[in-house]
């Protein structure tokens, strides 16, 4: 679980840095990249916790 909220801050600083460079090219890019870490981060708090013991 704590993981999962590692991955979802550093989405959100990630996507912060992409929303206020956005005049750039590249930005949008990076803006995608941590909006995606923040979908994943999610996604990984409802997964079932016997999958995650059998690891």
């Amino acid at each position: 679980m704590t993981l999962s909220w590692i991955v979802i801050g550093v989405g959100i600083v990630v996507a912060l840095i992409g929303y206020y460079l956005t005049p750039s090219d590249w930005a949008y890019g990076v803006l995608g990249f941590g909006l995606a870490h923040i979908v994943l981060g999610v996604l990984n708090m409802f997964r079932h916790e016997d999958h995650q013991k059998s690891k």
